[in-house]
């Protein structure tokens, strides 16, 4: 009896290798429709917002549901959006390579892939948590992919819709922990909806003849010395800093979240105001770093100084919908604050 392997023919090893690659690719594919980095940051911000609300403790199966549906919504959002501006996509060297306009995925797929997770993520955000979550995570759906996306080759105020969309999933996790709204939750909405306008402006800035060239109306392509643009962006930075200390005043935030809030702020207001003196690919560039280096420091640092559920002792409970618990929501006065 021979003690040699038995080599395959090298077509049988060509398919045993070619076989999981291509599944590697088809899942890498999916994963860059559903734009995993940028809803892998949405469903960051969700988790923000639950731990704001989770008065009574994390209740991780609950978490991991809201964490699960946000991005699976946002997954499908994202598909759809691309599956709208595939043409559009095809004249941009930035998203060329796009699964869709580079021909590696069929539209078939995507499509399917988009309901799939719409419907999936819609479940887990009903079924896991309360209806007024899901309703909020149906509503950003509809808001980012048929208003925002559409809107992107006639208004230059898309930027305004699809900044709302980044405001609604921190919202939705305090939804998701207490059953029902509150003013800390609307206010770290509003601090995402702020924090987007220079974020995404400086971006189209750097972007803006690829954006001309597809056929987007964005603020910078009819812009064009760029001035009105940098004043908005110097504009939202400044609201960064009110819009990120309201969650010391109603989120129970401590004082070294206070001083980053400041700090993070002073630092995209001088990025800003630099830009407006010279507007700049290179001032753009480094507002855009700023302001990705901007959330994840400010939200660490919120977590980091605020107790688990201090956002649900602070303000007024705003009872919308029913809750996932079955006493109705409390109304909450403001809390005194402590001092000699």
């Amino acid at each position: 009896m021979s003690t040699l392997t038995e080599v395959p023919s090298p077509a049988i090893a060509a398919q045993s290798i070619r076989e999981p690659v291509i599944q590697v690719s088809l899942l890498s594919d999916l994963m860059e429709l559903a734009k995993i980095r940028l809803t892998g940051m949405v469903v960051i911000t969700t988790m923000v917002g639950f731990w704001l609300g989770g008065a009574n403790g994390i209740g991780w199966l609950k978490l991991l549901w809201v964490a699960g549906g946000t991005w699976m919504v946002a997954a499908s959002a994202a598909t759809l959006n691309q599956l709208f501006e595939i043409s559009r996509d095809a004249l941009m060297p930035r998203t060329a390579n796009r699964p869709l306009p580079a021909g590696r995925i069929l539209l078939s797929t995507a499509i399917m892939f988009a309901i799939f997770t719409a419907g999936l993520g819609m479940v887990m955000l009903w079924m896991g948590t309360n209806p007024l979550t899901a309703l909020l995570g149906f509503a950003n759906l509809v808001i980012y992919a048929f208003i925002y996306t559409p809107m992107k080759r006639f208004s230059t105020l898309n930027t305004l819709v699809g900044a709302v969309c980044g405001g609604i999933p921190p919202v939705m996790g305090y939804t998701a922990a207490t059953g029902h709204l509150a003013p800390a939750a609307i206010a770290l909405g509003v601090l995402l909806f702020v924090w987007q306008i220079p974020h995404f402006l400086a971006l189209a800035w750097l972007y803006r003849d690829q954006y001309e060239k597809a056929g987007f109306k964005m603020l910078p392509v009819v812009d064009q010395t760029g001035r009105f643009t940098c004043r908005m962006i110097l504009l939202y930075s400044i609201l960064l800093i009110p819009a990120a200390l309201a969650e010391t005043v109603l989120g129970g935030a401590g004082f070294w979240y206070t001083l980053s809030a400041v700090l993070l702020g002073a630092v995209m207001i001088f990025l800003a105001t630099l830009l407006l003196r010279d507007p700049s690919r290179a001032g753009a560039r480094k507002v855009f770093l700023a302001s990705v280096i901007y959330l994840p420091l400010l939200l660490m640092a919120m977590v980091a100084d605020t107790p688990p559920g201090a956002a649900a002792t602070h303000g007024v409970s705003i009872q919308l919908l029913g809750s996932s618990d079955s006493s109705p929501a409390p109304v909450l006065l403001p809390a005194p604050r402590q001092g000699k």
